[in-house]
């Protein structure tokens, strides 16, 4: 007998669908009567709370939607035929809890919970400006309104298994899925996707009220910074997975939909950059505007291309009608932020202009145009083979080759400025002060060049030298962007270590903690440059495949690896083949690794598990390919890949410096400084340079 939840499941998702709609047209009323001045039967106010209640009653309906989903498919109920599709009665209890995104109709209510707790918490916060989150509030109402349009009509979750007779046993979860990492990478990557709808219904809805000055952009900056934070970690998770499950020894391979994730990274990186042009000078309104419109568009494209087939892929779902609902859809939100934008853009109008090319401004649009053209390469290749079918009728994929061809020289310009940037001043920089800021720099780069050069990196004397040379610009590069960052610390700690006599340690402490976004931000800069030197690693890689029997051996560089014995084992989920491999560095035995050959039963289908020695230095990564079905022996592959664990240290010192600039900096009446019992006189230079270093280290910036 079907279970009951499925029936709540169903009409949760109509009754939200109710509630989303009145939401959309009582908040669309309420704003249309206070810009018009026209009283209606009901007071604006009162319409507007009642709208501000349906969204929050939206979403404790898609609650028990989602909730409904995840019961059905813990209790086994095969009458739902998305629960028969992607579960099964062995899967472990945390795949089956996975279950809920692990195929198009639940990731589609991943999408809109998500989107209903953000309009949750956003609604509950609403006194921070009531005007202006009345706004976003019915912005946010139509797209959930889009979404639960989909899951009600399009792509019901809880359809039933076509005759209603629900079999003994589901088909299974995708073996590639079944990994821990896509427990977590999949909600955070939607955690970001999802998150962009809030400063984009906030900037929207500042267009549309004309809302004056940059408070909207205060009230989204940590609603952007978080967003920002879980997509970079649900993209670096998946990089991971990619690494760790799919066993072709890398972990980014220009997939589409790994692309659909990487282009509003880049379109909020700009952004985020972008608005303190804004803050600070009053400059790029415009601008920052289109950038966050594209930022949350490229969001919805990303889940298209995922969620509707458009694209080959390993994490695609297979083709389906609801990309038509999102075409309409982004068509939609095009034609509503191009017309508000026509009908606002004096609005927008800059307070200031750029006045020289040497300065903190321009490294910002060079900046942002840099990320502009990497997002548009990317979008660029992600769609030709769409675009190619669609006008010649076959498809033409563009690989890796293309995608590094462009990105990588985008990437080394983006290292670059983020070197350079911080050290340049507002409206102009001044010959001396560049003089004493980019010495250090430099000479870090030249050191760093020369001594790779010593040690035998030296892309002239190979035949391919393009990717040496690359990873030679790139380590030269990320020597002195270090520089920059650790000196830019110290000249900060030395002048609170003169004002309050703490150690260096303490001092450095202070310096961060009374402006938390400024150094914050260098320790961002400072993970991106680790995560480029693991990236530049890629360069030197090596591999090898063989068919390895008992006793038989490979050497790759410096290590050994003896095949020690193979076995097999069998579980209610699957049935595993693996090899026992003995790994020798410089003749020593290190360790023992087990690489996997996994048979799943209720799918029929098969997945790697790769064995990974990592190093700091290197990682040693071994893959069992299958048997060769002459000889029935085994076939290994063995890939020494230098520097990734860099990337993943890199990724958690980004964490970090985006949890330290979200927290609140310390005011002046706060942050402990230990005056002098008698101070110097005004005119004394010296005292009056100290004074400058201190207000330049401890007070506000939007470096």
């Amino acid at each position: 007998m079907p279970h009951p939840m499925p029936s709540l499941g169903s009409f949760s998702l109509m009754l939200a669908l109710a509630l989303s709609a009145y939401a959309l047209l009582a908040g669309t009323l309420s704003l249309w009567s206070t810009a018009k001045g026209r009283p209606l039967a009901v007071s604006s106010a009162q319409l507007g709370e009642t709208s501000r209640r349906a969204g929050i009653a939206t979403f404790w309906c898609v609650s028990v939607a989602a909730f409904a989903l995840v019961w059905a498919a813990f209790s086994n109920d095969y009458s739902v035929d998305y629960v028969l599709h992607h579960t099964n009665r062995d899967l472990i209890p945390v795949y089956k809890f996975s279950a809920l995104w692990s195929g198009q109709e639940g990731s589609l209510l991943l999408w809109a919970w998500l989107l209903a707790t953000y309009g949750f918490v956003m609604r509950l916060r609403h006194k921070v400006d009531v005007a202006l989150t009345a706004y976003a509030s019915t912005i946010l109402a139509a797209i959930q309104l889009f979404f639960l349009l989909l899951l009600v009509f399009a792509a019901p979750p809880f359809a039933i298994v076509p005759g209603g007779i629900a079999p003994k046993d589901g088909f299974g979860l995708n073996p590639l899925l079944q990994y821990p990492e896509m427990v977590i990478h999949p909600p955070m990557l939607y955690l970001g996707y999802v998150g962009f709808s809030i400063p984009f219904a906030f900037a929207l809805g500042a267009l549309m009220m004309r809302y004056p000055g940059e408070k909207w952009i205060h009230i989204t900056r940590r609603w952007t910074m978080v967003t920002w934070l879980f997509l970079t970690c649900g993209i670096c998770l998946g990089m991971h997975w990619a690494y760790a499950v799919l066993g072709w020894g890398g972990y980014w391979g220009w997939d589409p939909v790994e692309n659909a994730s990487l282009m509003p990274w880049l379109a909020a990186t700009a952004f985020l950059h972008s608005v303190m042009m804004q803050e600070k000078r009053g400059m790029m309104k415009g601008w920052n505007v289109w950038l966050i419109f594209i930022t949350f568009m490229l969001s919805i494209l990303g889940t298209l291309l995922t969620r509707a087939g458009l694209v080959s892929s390993v994490h695609a779902f297979a083709q389906s009608s609801i990309g038509d609902w999102f075409v309409g859809f982004l068509l939609l939100v095009a034609v509503v932020c191009l017309f508000t934008f026509f009908l606002q853009r004096d609005h927008l109008v800059a307070d200031n202009k750029l006045e020289s090319l040497v300065s903190r401004e321009s490294s910002f649009l060079f900046n942002n145009l840099i990320l502009l053209a990497a997002c548009f390469t990317v979008l660029w290749g992600t769609l030709f083979p769409v675009l190619s079918e669609y006008v010649q009728g076959s498809k033409v994929t563009m690989g890796a080759p293309f995608y590094n061809k462009v990105a990588v020289p985008i990437g080394l310009g983006l290292l670059f400025l983020t070197g350079v940037g911080p050290l340049l001043a507002w409206r102009a920089t001044s010959l001396r002060s560049i003089r004493r800021n980019f010495v250090l720099p430099c000479l870090s780069i030249l050191v760093m060049a020369g001594s790779l050069i010593a040690t035998g990196l030296r892309p002239w004397e190979e035949d391919d030298p393009t990717s040496s040379l690359y990873s030679l610009v790139c380590f030269s590069l990320s020597a002195g962007v270090i520089t920059a960052i650790v000196t830019e610390f110290l000249r900060g700690a030395a002048v609170v270590r003169t004002q309050t006599g703490k150690n260096l340690l303490a001092s450095t402490l202070l310096l961060t903690r009374r402006n938390t976004r400024r150094y914050g931000g260098y320790i961002i800069h400072f993970g991106i440059v680790v995560m480029f030197i693991g990236l530049a690693g890629a360069a030197f890689n090596q591999s090898k495949e063989m068919e390895m029997h008992f006793g038989d051996s490979v050497q790759i560089g410096s290590w050994k690896l003896v095949c020690n014995s193979y076995s097999q084992d069998t579980n209610a989920n699957y049935d595993t083949d693996y090899a026992l491999m003995d790994v020798f560095h410089n003749g020593k035995k290190i360790t023992q690794l087990a690489p996997e050959r996994r048979f799943y039963t209720a799918s029929q289908q098969t997945s790697t598990v790769v064995a990974i020695h990592s190093t700091l230095s290197r990682d040693l990564y071994v893959v069992f390919e299958g048997r060769n079905p002459q000889t029935d022996r085994p076939i290994l592959k063995v890939f020494l890949n230098p520097l990734v664990n860099w990337i993943w240290i890199g990724v958690l010192i980004v964490i970090l410096g985006t949890a330290i600039a979200l927290v609140p900096s310390l005011t002046p009446s706060r942050a402990p400084v230990a005056l002098p019992a008698k101070a110097p006189p005004a005119e004394t230079p010296a005292f009056t340079a100290v004074t400058a270093q201190a207000k330049n280290a401890a007070g506000p910036s939007h470096a």
